[in-house]
């Protein structure tokens, strides 16, 4: 009964926070708050996840909003930037009728997927270490190419929770970026650990090997 309780209470913590994120989001009118309020999503989901469960969630979230209005916006424009040019050449390849073009196709395709899992570890990174601007980045970036099978778990779960909000998209608004933030940020942590150990890390500065 107790392990039961205990469910509904991740349940309930889960719920809680994307119901913070979604206001939080439109708060700031969307344009401003989507991602201060995702950086935030990430903040309470990585002290979850390192040994505070019991943590004041509003407050936390709250105060992680406020401090990350700037950065985080730069962040994800910046993300978002960067995946519209790859739209656009995606567009550009599709529609192109011309045999050189196909020679674009596989720089393109490579290019598109470490990007993509890049991305996976741009907030991870971010609420986890005390970093500068273009350091996130490139740490990102590293920890990917440097721990595989993190970076697998985390596509696998990411696809797997938007398979199922997509099949009960009533549950999306308890259960999207939350339940995302949680399962991108256990496989993260565990990358983290495996660098830091190998020292090539530490809290406050970015790959000390590159």
């Amino acid at each position: 009964m107790s392990a039961l309780n205990k469910a509904f209470e991740w349940i309930t913590k889960i719920a809680y926070l994307n119901l913070l994120w979604l206001g939080f989001t439109i708060l700031g009118l969307i344009v401003f708050g989507l991602f201060p309020a995702t950086a935030a999503t990430f903040t309470v989901a990585r002290k979850w996840m390192t040994g505070y469960p019991d943590v004041a969630i509003f407050k936390t979230f709250w105060k992680a909003f406020n401090q990350s209005l700037l950065q985080s916006n730069l962040l994800g424009y910046l993300m978002v930037g960067i995946a519209y040019i790859l739209y656009l050449d995606f567009l550009f390849i599709t529609l192109v009728q011309n045999d050189y073009i196909m020679l674009f196709t596989i720089p393109f395709i490579f290019i598109s997927i470490l990007f993509a899992l890049t991305a996976l570890y741009i907030f991870p990174v971010y609420v986890y270490f005390e970093m500068k601007f273009f350091q996130i980045i490139k740490s990102a970036f590293f920890i990917m190419i440097l721990n595989p099978m993190p970076t697998l778990i985390m596509c696998l779960g990411s696809f797997g929770i938007i398979f199922i909000l997509w099949q009960f998209q009533g549950l999306a608004l308890f259960f999207s970026l939350s339940l995302l933030a949680v399962a991108l940020m256990m496989p993260a942590i565990k990358a983290f650990d495996k660098v830091q150990k190998k020292k090539l890390y530490n809290k406050n500065q970015t790959l000390s090997d590159f």
